[in-house]
């Protein structure tokens, strides 16, 4: 019986690692300048590599994606923990027609992904201009 209380103490690091956690999704604020939109969204865990933006029918997609495997060995090589890890989420903005990827920035930094992007300019109306009848 003493051997049980040692294995499960060996488990509960990995159940108690936030990369493995269950997700709480891609928190994200959006801030509104003068002229633009800021988006934050955190992504811990993730690198550059992991994540993709596109733009489609005025959507703006954010994909990121997670391949990890973490091994750990006693001093003789042997396996004493493996773990693997293999997910992705994904978030959609409306951002308007009139926005186009030249139009987007993007960066990331320590988990922090950051887009801006310009609000979309209306067109102004036609006001009607009237004839007058001969």
């Amino acid at each position: 019986m003493r051997l049980l209380p040692s294995m499960n103490n060996l488990f509960d690091d990995f159940f108690d690692d936030k990369f493995f956690a269950p997700s709480t999704g891609m928190r994200t604020d959006i801030k509104e300048t003068d002229d633009s939109y800021v988006l934050n969204m955190e992504l811990p865990g993730y690198k550059k590599e992991d994540i993709q933006l596109s733009i489609k029918n005025g959507y703006l997609n954010i994909l990121a994606k997670a391949d990890t495997s973490k091994e750990e060995k006693d001093k003789k090589g042997n396996l004493i923990r493996s773990e693997r890890y293999h997910g992705q989420c994904s978030r959609s903005f409306y951002i308007g027609d009139q926005v186009s990827e030249e139009d987007i920035k993007a960066s990331f930094d320590n988990g922090e992904l950051i887009i801006s992007f310009p609000k979309e300019t209306k067109t102004p109306e036609i006001e009607n201009h009237y004839i007058t009848i001969e």
